[in-house]
């Protein structure tokens, strides 16, 4: 008995959708293409894309000088797969899912894509930090808030007893409720993980007023400066920003950090 096996057309919605999912999970470079209107044909795209002005050599140049990317294969991967949004024609929307994400769960950081589509479009480059910082203060207001009321101090705390680390902890969230402001204000600006802090700060049930002016002040401030440097020296500011930035960050946060304990002092 001959038994007729069934197959899908050639192009199907399902087979469309199997095909995009099967990228994404490998973390394939998107496509950069573009769309020609007379012949309703998509071609590969080896030019700048005219919307962002990021190109094929673009990403391949920071693939190449990221000091993280270029060590750990499979960070690379995925750094080259979040970059490859600069080149389409979907970069606003990409940009606003990676600060966002990174500010939740994302290892990879939102200043990668943002100094890309800078370069790309310098006249941009306050709109995208714009975009950039909104959209990370979102995400880490919701990792806060996750953090209070799904998680809670208690069950933290609880989890900390049974690995007897309950004094430990009490401390810990004792000089987060002393400090927090600061405390976010250096994981926003720093390369210390936003994310993490934002979860601590939900844990720990600060004010969630004080959590969003700490972001609000000091995660535009790193975004806004690394789109202000990317503005006035274009590609000569990149080596400096992969290299000096995030030490320069953390010096500034000292410094500020510093001048605020010195005025405390001399009040005190």
């Amino acid at each position: 008995m001959h038994v007729q096996r069934f197959a899908l057309p050639a192009d199907t919605p399902i087979r469309r959708l199997s095909r995009a999912a099967t990228a994404c999970f490998r973390l394939r470079r998107p496509a950069a293409t573009h769309h020609d209107e007379e012949s309703d044909h998509v071609t590969d795209n080896h030019e700048p894309n005219p919307e962002t002005g990021v190109s094929d050599a673009m990403i391949e140049e920071e693939m190449r000088t990221h000091p993280v990317a270029r060590v750990f294969g499979p960070v690379r991967r995925l750094y080259e797969w979040v970059l490859g949004w600069a080149e389409t024609r979907h970069a606003g929307w990409a940009m606003a899912a990676l600060a966002w994400s990174e500010a939740v769960f994302f290892p990879v950081p939102a200043d990668v894509l943002l100094m890309t589509l800078c370069l790309g479009r310098p006249k941009r480059s306050f709109w995208w930090a714009t975009v950039c910082s909104f959209w990370s203060i979102v995400g880490a207001m919701m990792a806060m808030l996750a953090g209070t009321y799904l998680v809670g101090q208690e069950r933290v705390m609880a989890a900390m007893e049974a690995v007897h680390l309950g004094p430990e902890a009490g401390r810990a969230l004792s000089l987060f409720h002393d400090y927090g402001f600061w405390a976010v204000g250096a994981a926003a600006f720093t390369p210390i993980p936003y994310k993490v802090f934002a979860w601590l700060a939900g844990f720990a049930e600060m004010h969630w007023a004080t959590f969003l002016a700490a972001s609000v002040i000091f995660r535009s401030l790193r975004f806004y400066s690394v789109a202000a440097v990317m503005y006035v020296f274009g590609p000569a500011a990149k080596r400096f920003i992969d290299r000096y930035f995030n030490l320069a960050t953390i010096l500034a946060m000292l410094l500020v950090i510093g001048v605020v304990v010195l005025v405390k002092f001399a009040r005190g």
